[in-house]
């Protein structure tokens, strides 16, 4: 939404038809719906060589937090999606870098990548994306009961260079 918001036209991914739809109708009644468009993927799924992925090629794709419990393939879903960038493109991967005290998982020996490791992940050709970012920076957050503390986003920005 913050996107459209800014002229942007937005493809919106998830696996949930129920998120897709509630996003399909936020959108609509904010008067995005010609700028916002929300499908249902499973990204986890190989249907061919791009897997079940929105077809087409993006300036700007973001996994924000794309963590699961569930099986899935970061890195190969993160290289998809490098590769549907047009020449000039960023690949945009936020996530968590620590455990927040309200989070449902306090495995003391989770290990979040850092930015380095995710994009090591993805074996992109460093001739063709190029890391402009890879940083841990430290944020306040709230959590659901009002509590806050310090947490550790990992950010990475890629940029497609040629083809």
């Amino acid at each position: 939404m913050w996107l459209a918001r800014r002229g942007w036209h937005v493809t919106a991914v998830d696996i949930s038809a129920v998120a897709v739809e509630r996003l399909a109708g936020l959108a609509r009644s904010h008067g995005l719906g010609d700028r916002l468009t929300s499908v249902q993927h499973d990204l986890a799924v190989q249907h061919d060589l791009h897997g079940s992925f929105p077809q087409g090629e993006f300036d700007l794709i973001c996994a924000h937090y794309l963590h699961t419990p569930f099986d899935l393939d970061r890195a190969t879903v993160l290289r998809r999606a490098a590769h549907a960038l047009r020449v000039g493109g960023q690949l945009l991967v936020v996530d968590h870098g620590s455990t927040a005290p309200w989070s449902w998982n306090q495995d003391p020996d989770v290990h979040y990548p850092t930015p380095v490791e995710v994009a090591a992940g993805t074996d992109l050709d460093p001739a063709t994306w190029t890391v402009e970012r890879a940083e841990s920076p430290r944020r306040i957050a709230t959590g659901p009961d009002g509590r806050t503390a310090e947490v550790t986003d990992h950010v990475l920005l890629i940029r497609r260079g040629r083809r």
